[in-house]
């Protein structure tokens, strides 16, 4: 939670914006194993993180995709907002928007936020229980999408 104060003095506990992103390449989905620094470590998930003051969700997408695994992305979808205050393995009670992605190219190295960064058929996922937060729970809506698509944003 993020604490503010108001011009009037009033205090607020306010929630963090997130972008989640789900990149696809021919039926492979790329997820970042979580350093041992960060929330949830040693767990897999979708290359994701804050969105900055003066950044659209868009421009959050690309960074953030850029920073953890070094590929530059193309925007698909809007996939699906979280809003849900009780979110699992989840202490700042974040505000995700996730998108599907897929890659332009390879223009970087990721940086130190994840240990690993590795390609994954969509049907040859690590264990649920491997996942951090609620990410498994997005692969899987996502391939139930792709099997019969539905109306997006997922809400």
């Amino acid at each position: 939670m993020i604490t503010c104060r108001f011009e009037d003095g009033d205090k607020a506990s306010l929630r963090h914006v997130v972008v989640d992103n789900l990149v696809i390449d021919n039926n492979k989905i790329l997820l970042v194993k979580r350093a041992s620094h960060m929330t949830n470590p040693n767990k897999y998930g979708l290359v994701g993180g804050y969105v900055n003051r003066d950044e659209t969700l868009k421009e959050a997408v690309i960074r953030e995709i850029k920073e953890e695994t070094g590929y530059l992305v193309k925007i698909e979808l809007f996939f699906r907002i979280k809003d849900s205050p009780h979110r699992a393995q989840e202490d700042r009670q974040n505000i995700s928007f996730v998108f599907t992605t897929s890659v332009v190219k390879k223009v970087g190295v990721p940086d130190t936020e994840s240990s690993e960064v590795t390609w994954f058929e969509l049907d040859k996922l690590p264990k649920p229980e491997e996942f951090a937060f609620d990410h498994y729970e997005d692969v899987e809506l996502y391939k139930k999408y792709l099997q019969k698509p539905f109306p997006l944003p997922v809400w």
